[in-house]
């Protein structure tokens, strides 16, 4: 298969939405990070998803809308809850899980009854939607595991030859991908942190939201130092909460503790590999300024991997907000090998 690139010019979205419509795979720029869509009411062409991904088909897919008012066409259920967070944050970088109707696809939604759904902020994608006249499954346009794609490069070296396009939109300029919070319960919970935080969604609903357990816990790392990956039969309501994801092909190690004590430890640990001939990348972020590191890190991963660094030493972030969100992409980009630094 040919993987074609289009612009942003209307032939070319008609083009894309041509493709969308037939059942083919478009990947697409959003403000989060890029996404890999399909009809998402079409089981065939979600399940192309998969396979060009290599995604494990339990893992849910988001659906991206172009008004808040198409949540009528993935659910029946749409409370008062929803409505205020679709009103302070859609378009933007914030997914819903609600429960789904019948026809919504059982292969998009991972075989649960419920489906992720968010309105992306990117005018191109929502010019595509509408076009295309169906809501778009679209997980994150990468090979399963990979770092998440921040502009239309990464997306091909990652796919091409296994989609159809690639629509060249602008670098995300967020970076890491959306805030999801479960709304089937009467309290909200984060099932994965963004740069929406639960602060910013309990203001907004004037009641406290909660993150899962399971972004917090830390997984059991075997004697051998591989991933104990959660129990087969836990069943995610969101992408990015039962896999190892992210990952970069170096090692990676994230040094924890106080700033300055994690500081002298990466020089000291990249003094020590350089001499035993180890090419080495390093991340060191401000923890006051937490937007820059979402906007960076899976690009900076990206290019570590061109450049073929053996080892990348990250120092880790506060975490709390955003800072709360990179770490919890940052952990599972080093398979949580971390080391505490006293």
């Amino acid at each position: 298969m040919e993987t074609r690139i289009l612009g942003t010019d209307e032939k070319d979205i008609q083009e894309a939405a041509r493709i969308l419509r037939e059942g083919g795979l478009v990947a697409f720029p959003t403000e989060t990070v890029y996404g890999l869509g399909a009809d998402a009411m079409n089981d065939e062409a979600v399940g192309k998803v998969y396979a060009a991904k290599g995604r494990p088909s339990d893992n849910p897919m988001i659906v991206h809308i172009a008004s808040p008012a198409e949540l009528l066409t993935l659910t029946d259920s749409v409370t008062e809850d929803m409505e205020k967070l679709a009103r302070a944050f859609w378009p933007g970088p914030l997914t819903m899980v609600v429960a789904a109707k019948p026809a919504v696809s059982r292969i998009t939604t991972g075989g649960l009854d419920t489906v992720a759904v968010r309105m992306p902020d990117n005018e191109i994608t929502l010019r595509l939607i509408r076009e295309a006249g169906m809501p778009l499954a679209g997980p994150s346009a990468n090979l399963s595991g990979h770092p998440s794609p921040t502009s239309a490069a990464h997306v091909y070296d990652d796919l091409q030859g296994r989609i159809d396009a690639v629509i060249q939109g602008e670098i995300c300029r967020v970076g890491i991908e959306s805030t999801v919070v479960d709304m089937t319960a009467a309290e909200p919970v984060i099932l994965r942190p963004g740069v929406i935080t639960a602060s910013e969604l309990g203001a907004v609903l004037h009641k406290t939201v909660t993150i899962d357990p399971a972004v917090l816990q830390k997984p059991t790392i075997h004697s051998d130092g591989s991933l104990l990956e959660t129990g087969d039969d836990f069943k995610p309501k969101s992408p990015g909460m039962k896999y190892k994801h992210y990952a970069p092909k170096a090692e990676m190690i994230i040094f924890t503790g106080e700033p300055e004590k994690v500081r002298l430890a990466i020089a000291a640990e990249k003094l020590e590999r350089v001499e035993f001939g180890q090419k080495v990348g390093v991340l060191i972020y401000d923890s006051d300024k937490p937007e820059e590191a979402a906007h960076e890190f899976f690009s900076q991963l990206r290019a570590f991997d061109k450049s073929g660094v053996d080892v990348i030493l990250a120092a880790a972030l506060k975490e709390d907000g955003v800072g709360l969100a990179v770490m919890n992409r940052m952990f599972k980009s080093a398979g949580y090998n971390i080391r505490e630094v006293e």
